[in-house]
């Protein structure tokens, strides 16, 4: 009887087993989730204010030159080539700006990453392991 007892306590612990690693699985696929939703209104939001930023910013740049080349009509070719060399160095200022956001050093699922960093952690803890660096 003794035997029957321990075996349904192995049975009993495997499944407890089972189900807090699929309670864990299914906690750490909803964090991931939840990482990619904000990560996708983020550029979402990014992309509508930089096109209405572009949209914006050309029509009154536009407006300017217009405006200064009919002022200054008999300087009118100096005119332009100030507006030009002007948008140039302004294009240059978004490209850097734009390279570094796009190469930015955090990682949209560090807080995933670092949870399941820690879970194998604890694991290897738990089951006698060594902690081996990752």
């Amino acid at each position: 009887m003794s035997r029957q007892g321990a075996r349904e306590s192995f049975f009993a612990s495997l499944q407890n087993l089972s189900i807090t690693l699929m309670a864990m699985v299914q906690t750490r696929v909803e964090l991931l989730g939840n990482e990619v939703e904000v990560e996708k209104l983020r550029i979402m939001r990014m992309l509508l204010l930089a096109q209405a930023l572009m949209f914006t910013a050309i029509i009154a740049a536009l407006l300017v030159v217009a405006l200064v080349t009919l002022w200054l009509w008999e300087l009118r070719l100096g005119v332009l080539g100030v507006f030009a060399t002007l948008f140039l160095v302004f294009a240059a200022l978004a490209y850097r700006a734009l390279m570094q956001m796009v190469q930015r050093s955090d990682s949209p699922f560090e807080a995933s990453l670092d949870q399941l960093r820690e879970d194998l952690r604890q694991l290897r803890q738990a089951s006698g392991h060594a902690t081996t660096p990752d």
